[in-house]
């Protein structure tokens, strides 16, 4: 039998938060240092995933099958293509990162890692599953841990926002198991048997009606995980009253598990629905691209701005998700990294700060260069990611959706391409007025720069920032069969025609 390297990919982080619940109470020192170490594991069997994933081919790999419920059709059923492989390794490497910029946490600390852990296995079981109901179960799993980590280790408003959270994604969730197990019942009626297996769904005759109503089940609940405006409104009070590695998780990951179910389910199970609802989806991404970045300029609080921020990143996602192009959707999975990697690395920036200052408001601070050189060298360095500066990870991503949203969605590309310039506006000026000039506050003349400990935790960012600006062929290859597999379903059924892709395209996508 061969290694099950998806279930134990599962397992590993559940069974150590398990672990660190053992560890005595009172060995507070043991608790993130265990926890840490033990969250390196996933790291190393991601590695080798990512290392054996066969590319070239648009087919599952290292598919698991077993019974789970027969009665109800429902099975354990894994497996991962190049859009989740990616997704994969990307939570295995935040999570330690997490964990290990979380020293300021110290109350019910052993909780704290073990919530940490459940969610890391609960996000990989997202990326995994390849039964429909399974999907739900991790889907909703997530919720929990999410929710206590900003309710009890948050700020002042924690528990509002982590009620906000969680009623907010669970509403969305239950018409999306309404969706499912409406896909079960229809399976039995063409087939004979219940089945929430993925594969079995692909071969269902829907009526466009039938698809327009279930599109619209799973849209809700993935548009309120990206989220997409106006359902975005959770985020921001999400954002700023979590802890450091609560809002890193949340940004670079947990907000992916909308647009990777877009990819998933909607584009391939609701084909035509989808083409249908282009125009709704394109506009919806546009206005959060122009409005997060609009509302990210007037912020005074710095956690909020690179909250807000994400609302208008998500946005060029989902644009070249619905552009239905070869470039549009390599380029939204791999901002999807990208912004996983930059987003987060900005929480992690803004949380030091806070550790220092006790305070994210933009105005307390000023020439931070002086005392915190190294601080801000790093601070800019995402900012310039984040912005899309060309030879960092965020060019990529942005120009590829670019590029591939204008062949099908020409105006859309137009006015999403304001949000580039948008963002500089808002990261660089909040650059200027906490970091640069003199220093005008007394507080901010001792606060001391990066420690060896807080560099060797950003340093893996930046490398990886570099890496994929540099040379993007390392994940493109990646994801290119896939995409192109998730673009021949929509064209076969659905009376959608994709574009012939650009010559520009093609030197981006190649790395040249």
């Amino acid at each position: 039998m061969d290694f099950p390297i998806l279930t134990v990919l599962i397992l590993l982080p559940a069974a150590a938060a398990v672990i660190v619940m053992l560890l005595p109470e009172e060995r507070q020192e043991l608790h993130l240092p265990v926890g840490v170490a033990l969250s390196l594991a996933p790291v190393a069997l991601g590695g080798l995933l990512f290392y054996q994933f066969e590319r070239g081919t648009s087919e599952f790999q290292f598919v698991e099958r077993a019974s789970w419920i027969p009665q109800l059709g429902i099975g354990w059923i894994l497996g991962v293509d190049g859009i989740s492989v990616l997704l994969i390794v990307l939570t295995t490497i935040l999570v330690p990162i997490a964990l290990a910029a979380s020293t300021s946490i110290t109350d019910r600390s052993r909780l704290f890692i073990a919530m940490t852990l459940l969610l890391e296995a609960g996000l990989i079981g997202v990326f995994v599953a390849l039964d429909l109901f399974l999907f739900f179960v991790f889907f909703e799993v997530i919720l929990v841990p999410m929710a206590f980590i900003i309710g009890i280790w948050g700020s002042e408003n924690r528990v509002y926002a982590a009620v906000k959270f969680f009623i907010y994604t669970a509403s969305g969730s239950a018409l999306m198991l309404a969706g499912i197990i409406a896909l079960a019942f229809i399976h039995r009626s063409q087939f004979g048997v219940l089945s929430f297996a993925y594969s079995d769904m692909l071969a269902l005759d829907l009526s466009l009606t039938t698809q327009r109503w279930l599109f619209g089940a799973f849209a809700l609940a993935f548009a309120i995980k990206v989220p997409i405006f106006p359902l975005h409104t959770w985020l921001p009070d999400a954002h700023v009253q979590a802890p450091t590695a609560g809002s890193v998780l949340l940004a670079g990951v947990l907000l992916k598990m909308g647009t990777y179910g877009f990819l998933r389910f909607n584009l391939p199970l609701f084909s035509q629905a989808t083409v249908d609802f282009v125009p709704v989806m394109a506009v919806l991404a546009v206005v959060g691209i122009i409005y997060g970045a609009a509302v990210a300029i007037v912020q005074h609080d710095l956690k909020r701005l690179v909250a807000y921020s994400s609302v208008s990143h998500l946005g060029f996602i989902v644009l070249g998700i619905f552009a239905l192009t070869e470039q549009g959707l390599q380029g939204g999975v791999v901002q999807m990294v990208n912004h996983g990697l930059t987003t987060g690395a900005l929480f992690l920036l803004v949380g030091m700060l806070y550790d220092r200052r006790h305070t994210k408001e933009i105005s307390e601070f000023g020439g931070l260069a002086n005392t915190m050189p190294i601080f801000a060298g790093v601070f800019l360095f995402m900012a310039f990611a984040s912005i899309g500066l060309p030879g960092l990870n965020g060019f990529v991503g942005e120009f590829l959706i670019l590029i591939g949203s204008y062949s099908t969605l020409p105006v859309y590309a137009i006015l999403a391409a304001s949000g580039v310039i948008l963002a500089a506006i808002y990261l660089l000026w909040a650059y200027e007025r906490v970091f640069t000039g003199p220093v005008t506050k007394d507080e901010n003349r001792a606060v001391r720069d990066l420690g060896a400990r807080e560099i060797a935790i950003l340093a893996p960012l930046v490398a990886l920032i570099i890496l994929l600006g540099v040379y993007p062929k390392i994940a493109l290859d990646v994801i290119e069969p896939s995409t192109q597999a998730v673009l021949d379903r929509v064209e076969a059924t659905s009376d959608f025609e994709v574009p012939a892709v650009g010559r520009v395209a093609e030197l981006a996508r190649s790395g040249e």
